[in-house]
């Protein structure tokens, strides 16, 4: 087991920040290697809500284990190269919102995987994926009047 912690500070409130977040049709616009979202159940606002990830022909059936709107939000992940657990929390700072993303890989494979997913911020990387979403979330939001 491994773990892997990536911080972004994102100059929008936390409700837009978590509801961007929690759009999983915008996941192949920020998520790296993402072509669609299957086999939806429940409300991103509902634990024990579950959806599929794809990868290509890849799978990665998910489920929602707890959320809090829009503070906190916890999953599980998993394919054949990388399993493990997102917890993912959503703290406001003045204007904007904080993202702290905690990974936690299972597995022997995973721990490689992670680790060279934690090196840098090259786009697929989980800081490169963060500042993608950043980036995205920034361009959509109206700044001050």
């Amino acid at each position: 087991m491994a773990t892997y912690r990536v911080s972004t500070l994102v100059a929008a409130p936390p409700e837009r920040v978590f509801a961007v977040w929690t759009d999983l049709d915008r996941f192949p616009e920020w998520i790296g290697g993402v072509t669609h979202v299957t086999d939806r159940v429940g409300s991103m606002d509902q634990a024990g809500s579950s959806y599929t990830v794809w990868f290509g022909r890849m799978a990665s059936p998910t489920r929602i284990l707890e959320v809090e709107r829009p503070r906190h939000i916890r999953t599980p992940f998993g394919n054949a190269i990388l399993k493990g657990e997102s917890d993912v929390t959503f703290v406001p700072e003045g204007d904007a919102t904080r993202i702290q993303q905690e990974f936690v890989t299972r597995g022997f494979i995973s721990a490689i995987f992670g680790r060279l997913f934690s090196l840098g911020s090259y786009r697929g990387s989980f800081q490169g994926e963060l500042e993608t979403f950043r980036k995205l979330v920034e361009h959509e939001t109206p700044g001050p009047a």
